[in-house]
């Protein structure tokens, strides 16, 4: 949990010795018992309880769940689960499980990116890279292991409501990407946990059903290798903002090698490029072989 914010003022310390009393005292009144209610905002303008908690700060972007949204790589997270559920849209599957699959990719998603800002807490602190509230102070490691465990909780049942099957496959793919969070991943070999993670996704597609005894079939290869593709090209773009660090930490990964050679600039329009031809390919291949044998 949040370190909760305590007030900063020190309580000012008499001036004057009080005068000698020139008749009886008058009977001291009771003190008046705190008004405020758990979560409201006293006169320093902090909150408290459990709503302090949540909202710790006076400004949106100290709140807890705005931080945890931020450490979570939200972004990210959107416009995978929304190409997830576009992908099981287009092959024909019901509205109910086309939510239950973007959900699903949301929390998986979201777990990914906690895990890698808790892995990269150290290194972010020391370069003083922004938009990480883990390095920053608003969030602290115990916050974001707690989230990262309550949303496995939910993403276990998640998974496997299109299917165990499914479930599984899908559960991998996460497993393997916050594997890729600590193995491999400054070297030339820093791909394999996004092509092996993307390489997943269609199976996740194509054997899903409804209800965990939902059977399907295996994917079309050339949706596989697209797929993989494409996770190779996403690690690439989302290199970019980090080439610096990286380069300063020594990391000998391929996206650092073509940066220094390209640019970060044309290494990103080329990424851009790149991932928008895998995509078309995908739906090109998708059209005509269909997704699944």
């Amino acid at each position: 949990m949040a370190e909760e914010y305590e007030p900063t003022d020190e309580p000012a310390e008499p001036t004057e010795e009080p005068a000698e009393p020139t008749e009886e005292p008058a009977e001291a009144e009771e003190p008046a018992g705190p008004t405020e209610q758990p979560g409201t905002v006293p006169a320093g303008g902090r909150r408290t309880g459990f709503w302090g908690w949540i909202t710790r700060g006076t400004s949106p972007r100290d709140w807890t769940l705005v931080a945890l949204a931020q450490a979570a790589h939200l972004k990210h997270a959107i416009v995978t689960a929304l190409a997830m559920g576009a992908a099981a849209a287009v092959t024909g599957r019901p509205a109910r499980e086309v939510g239950v699959i973007a959900v699903t990719v949301l929390v998986g998603q979201s777990i990914l990116g906690w895990h890698n800002d808790l892995v990269d807490k150290r290194r972010d602190q020391r370069h003083q890279r922004t938009g990480k509230p883990l390095a920053d102070g608003r969030l602290d490691s115990g916050t974001v292991v707690y989230a990262m465990f309550a949303a496995a909780l939910l993403l276990v049942p998640l998974a496997i409501t299109t299917g165990i099957t499914a479930g599984c496959i899908y559960l991998g793919s996460v497993a393997i990407g916050m594997l890729g969070n600590v193995v491999l991943r400054t070297g030339p070999l820093s791909f394999w946990s996004w092509a092996a993670s993307f390489a997943l996704l269609p199976a996740y597609l194509s054997y899903g059903g409804w209800g965990g005894q939902a059977q399907g079939s295996p994917p079309e290869t050339s949706i596989v290798v697209l797929a993989a593709l494409l996770g190779i090209g996403v690690h690439f773009t989302r290199a970019v903002w980090g080439l610096v660090a990286d380069h300063e930490d020594g990391w000998t990964y391929l996206p650092l090698k073509l940066g220094l050679k390209l640019g970060a600039t044309r290494l990103l329009a080329l990424c851009t490029l790149y991932n928008v031809v895998i995509v078309v390919l995908l739906i090109v291949f998708g059209a005509r072989d269909g997704l699944t044998r």
